[in-house]
């Protein structure tokens, strides 16, 4: 019998844990990293009308885990067409200790099932196979989600010291500078430099 090939997926299983939990993540703190220490109070804030809460940033990134897992186990019908959907629908500024550590076990939970049908695979295959009702692979879904996890862990690393700083001060925030881009990246603690980009 012939052994199968899942070398890119396992590449892939092992993006997707160290981007949301892993403690030598490349770009800096993981996602779970990053929402810890956020309290309800926080979650609910938006910084200007405009912006999304790190609440709805959260129900958001467990939303496409949850469309990735559905694709995965061949629910062609499944999507995410409305706003409320995608980004949730809470009350303004407020969001209580129950809604926020439920939305963080939804988070939580969604990490793990899509590991579990990750594991299901046990080639590459699938990989170069067309999400139903997309235009792109599998491939691209995977390594779309690490990318998306970065993108919004990078928002919600902002949101949090905006939020210091308009909850405690400029003094606060400008305590708090030890910054996501340089001591506390995996390859950040050996600039020098005073800008970061």
């Amino acid at each position: 019998m012939e052994l199968q090939n899942n070398d890119e997926l396992l590449r892939i299983i092992d993006l997707l844990n160290t981007t949301y939990e892993g403690e030598e993540a490349w770009h800096g703190p993981s996602l779970a990293e990053v929402i810890r220490g956020v309290t309800p109070d926080m979650a609910g804030k938006r910084i200007t009308p405009n912006t999304h809460s790190i609440a709805e940033l959260v129900f958001h990134m467990t939303s496409w885990r949850i469309f990735c897992v559905k694709k995965m186990q061949g629910d062609g019908t499944f999507d995410i067409l409305t706003p409320e959907k995608n980004f949730g629908q809470f009350p303004a500024d407020k969001i209580d200790d129950f809604e926020w550590e439920a939305l963080q076990m939804e988070l939580s939970l969604s990490q793990e099932e899509l590991i579990n049908e990750l594991d299901k695979r046990d080639d590459d295959e699938f990989l170069e196979d067309i999400v139903p009702g997309r235009d792109y692979t599998y491939y691209d879904l995977l390594h779309g989600i690490v990318n998306h996890d970065t993108y919004h862990a990078g928002q919600i690393s902002i949101l949090k010291k905006a939020l210091a700083f308009k909850g405690a001060g400029a003094n606060r925030f400008a305590a708090d500078d030890d910054d996501e881009f340089g001591s506390g990246s995996r390859y950040g603690s050996s600039y020098e430099g005073d800008d970061y980009y």
